[in-house]
């Protein structure tokens, strides 16, 4: 495909070179280039875990990633750097979620020299009401068959562990103490 129309002017590319190394162009300062085998659209989480993956996979020069404006500032930034494991009932997502957090806490600081921000803050998932409560029971119960050490609090160990929090209206909490945040 052709990329030699003009970027607008707040269009930002990063490129993946070789071993996850990214460039990142303004458009001021290059011009894109003609022709990419893989071109990646949106530079959120999801968007900027595929380039990372194909470049690992050897496709580096091939990738284009493109982004309207800052890395992770679309819908990425709701999430806001939250790492967590627990919360799916799909084999699929949980391992994913596991790779990511695995990814985050030490590999990419290995391959690149730059740390994640990585923060093993724990978390917890707390349920209010009796519907809550059986849904977050079966997603521990799974969870935990996929190997996310998940534990089930009482409001009072919901408070001892954050102290900030209102458990007057809290069944559980679903507790997982190497979950935690990464700077996006």
């Amino acid at each position: 495909r052709d990329f030699a129309a003009p970027l607008s002017s707040r269009m930002r590319l990063a490129r993946a070179r070789g071993r996850q190394q990214l460039r990142s162009i303004s458009s001021g300062a290059a011009s894109l280039p003609t022709q990419a085998r893989v071109v990646v659209a949106g530079g959120g989480i999801i968007g900027t875990s595929v380039a990372y993956h194909l470049a690992k996979l050897g496709w580096g020069n091939d990738v284009l990633l493109l982004e309207k404006d800052q890395l992770t500032s679309g819908t990425t930034w709701h999430a806001a750097g939250l790492m967590v494991t627990f919360g799916s009932l799909s084999e699929t997502s949980t391992e994913m979620r596991k790779h990511s957090k695995q990814l985050y806490s030490r590999l990419l600081e290995e391959e690149t020299g730059m740390s994640t921000g990585f923060m093993p803050v724990g978390f917890i998932e707390l349920a209010t009401d009796e519907g809550y409560l059986e849904e977050y029971r079966r997603v521990a119960a799974f969870n935990r068959k996929c190997g996310v050490d998940v534990h089930e609090l009482s409001p009072s160990e919901v408070a001892d562990r954050f102290p900030l929090c209102n458990v007057d209206d809290v069944l559980a909490g679903f507790f997982v103490e190497d979950d935690g945040r990464v700077n996006p």
